[in-house]
């Protein structure tokens, strides 16, 4: 079969409808869209969590906590798609060994899903008024702690 650019038409037609879509959005968010600018919209927002006191300040252990589940289970999900390709080759094969194969995954999808039932039952995903009042008080904490440091000895 020979190479024809004409072949290609459908991609570069998807690529200019969504760019267009993106570009019209935004334009259309410009125009239309309302211009008030009040304090908390100005203000900087991050991670759930409101900035209180200098950008210098520790962070909570709890972002750490959620960029490191964020990554173990993204690249562990990521493991799902070779294993899906290697398993429709496999379709073909034996059953017991494609049974032992799916087997295998519901396992590891369920210690997946153990370890996020344990991880909501911990509280690292809870963004609400508790952990706002905590990271507040873990400010002032801070911010007295900085302030003792500053003050000459008497």
């Amino acid at each position: 079969m020979a190479f024809r650019l004409y072949d290609y038409l459908p991609i570069l037609l998807m690529f200019v409808v969504a760019g267009g879509f993106a570009v019209g959005n935004v334009l259309l968010s410009q125009l239309v869209g309302q211009r008030k600018r009040t304090k908390t919209k100005l203000m900087p927002y991050e991670c759930g969590k409101d900035p209180v006191g200098s950008a210098r300040e520790r962070f909570s252990v709890k972002f750490y906590l959620i960029g490191m589940i964020f990554i173990l289970f993204d690249i562990e999900v990521i493991f799902l798609v070779p294993w899906a390709a290697v398993f429709k080759g496999l379709a073909a094969q034996s059953a017991a060994l494609r049974t032992f194969v799916y087997l295998e995954m519901m396992v590891f999808i369920g210690l997946l899903f153990v370890g996020y039932i344990y991880v909501v039952k911990k509280g690292a995903f809870d963004w609400g008024e508790k952990a706002r009042r905590e990271a507040e008080a873990e400010a002032r904490a801070l911010a007295d702690l900085e302030a003792r440091r500053r003050r000459p000895a008497a």
